[in-house]
């Protein structure tokens, strides 16, 4: 399968490694990774091994990268207004495409601009951060689920997660992907928002008990505006406790957003916070605290402009 990844940031740059030594021809869009690559090649660490791919496909320029099978989205969302003219130069008549990105709403935008027939959308449990120029560093998780965009079993998508299986990914397809994608925002909204805001760490947060608490009552409101939504069976009640277990044993994780702040750039507050607040309101549910957070991270970003 020839794959192209547009978002080589972290995650791109590991499930693309990882895709490419399972056998898969992948081509890398690069930035700032672009001449250590290419002299260099791209190393992984990882507690599962480090590995090193010594001849990469990495592309400056989307046009030159030709169409592909799959096009993987690593983007952050706040680049989405970049994706027609990075992705249109790689698109064949059945070219699919499944973006991995936080938060709600990029399905919809991708099947806008190119058919909804195209889309897949995926919810990645990744815990990895960018090292020197060439350098990626997984510390934990992986796992994957993913989804057609109009929902239901296919056999594309089935066909995708075995893919990434053989790459030595745990991944699962799905048939309910908006399911899914709320339920990484019972870890996302709460742990993203707070670490951004407080700079403290997951296991920072965790080991503090009124913040263990907030990030409990946060994980519940979203948990409520979730099964609010029409999914195909409601998030059940011991979810936020289980994501509780499963971060504390992440160790002092720094989420993304905690990340993009500490080095200036923009959050991805419309994907993971004010689209998910929007559909809670309009079918009803009010998340008090999800807005408190999300309005002090907005003044944050105001204040960096």
């Amino acid at each position: 399968m020839k794959i192209g990844i547009v978002g080589a940031g972290a995650l791109g740059l590991y499930y693309g490694a990882l895709l490419q030594r399972g056998g898969q021809e992948v081509r890398f869009l690069l930035r700032r990774d672009h001449d250590a690559i290419r002299d260099q090649g791209l190393r992984v660490t990882s507690p599962a091994g480090d590995f090193h791919l010594e001849q990469v496909q990495g592309f400056r320029d989307p046009a030159a990268m030709g169409q592909v099978d799959l096009v993987l989205v690593g983007l952050k969302t706040f680049a989405n207004p970049h994706l027609a003219e990075l992705i249109e130069p790689l698109l064949g008549p059945k070219t699919c495409i499944l973006t991995l990105q936080n938060g709600l709403g990029n399905e919809e935008l991708l099947a806008r601009l190119f058919g909804a027939e195209r889309v897949l959308g995926g919810i990645a449990f990744l815990c990895s951060n960018r090292g020197a120029p060439g350098v990626v560093h997984h510390l934990d998780q992986g796992r994957i689920r993913l989804g057609e965009f109009r929902g239901g079993h296919s056999l594309r998508a089935a066909t995708l997660a075995e893919t990434f299986r053989q790459a030595g990914l745990e991944c699962e397809a799905v048939a309910d992907l908006c399911k899914a994608r709320w339920e990484k925002l019972v870890w996302n909204i709460p742990f993203n928002g707070l670490c951004a805001l407080t700079g403290a760490t997951t296991a920072e947060l965790l080991a503090h008990g009124p913040s263990r608490a907030q990030v409990r009552a946060l994980m519940d409101e979203v948990v409520a505006a979730a099964n609010a939504q029409g999914l195909s069976a409601p998030i059940d009640a011991g979810f936020a406790e289980r994501m509780l277990r499963v971060t504390e044993g992440m160790g002092p994780y720094r989420p993304s957003m905690m990340i993009d702040r500490q080095e200036g750039r923009p959050l991805e507050l419309e994907a993971i916070y004010a689209i998910p607040l929007a559909r809670a309101k309009d079918k009803g549910v009010e998340m008090v605290r999800v807005r408190l957070l999300h309005a002090l991270l907005e003044v944050g970003e105001k204040t960096r402009d």
